[in-house]
């Protein structure tokens, strides 16, 4: 069995993180949402928990990060092209999020970064690691 991740955000509008997060790609899973949390899939393995930010609060003591001022992560998901990439920032824009940084071309990888509705930072990639400098 593959280990599975959940990232757990917190959000401010959990009608319009959802909307955002299908419109990108992800799926709900309704089996683990409900009015304050809702379960987005973007791979066997790879959830985001979308999270109120009253039900966030339930599991930890610390202030919530504002996430509009403020960098707390770079969530990196690595996708199967180029071509993916770039399908995938340009419904990131189409759906209200925003790039903070132009591509970057690495020769064995190709970047876009982008942040959610809440400003959290996502990277996308395709890595070829064919492509990867050697010494």
């Amino acid at each position: 069995m593959k280990s599975k991740i959940f990232i757990n955000l917190p959000i401010s509008n959990l009608e319009k993180s959802v909307a955002f997060y299908t419109a990108i790609g992800f799926t709900n899973n309704k089996q683990f949402s409900d009015e304050t949390a809702a379960c987005m899939v973007f791979s066997d393995e790879i959830y985001v928990m979308l999270l109120t930010k009253p039900k966030f609060s339930n599991f930890i003591t610390k202030e919530i990060a504002d996430t509009s001022k403020t960098a707390a992560a770079i969530l990196s998901l690595e996708l199967k092209d180029i071509s993916s990439v770039n399908e995938m920032a340009e419904k990131v824009i189409q759906a209200g999020g925003k790039e903070f940084a132009e591509p970057k071309d690495y020769g064995f990888m190709f970047q876009r970064s982008f942040e959610d509705l809440d400003g959290h930072n996502w990277e996308i990639f395709y890595m070829d690691m064919s492509q990867f400098p050697t010494p």
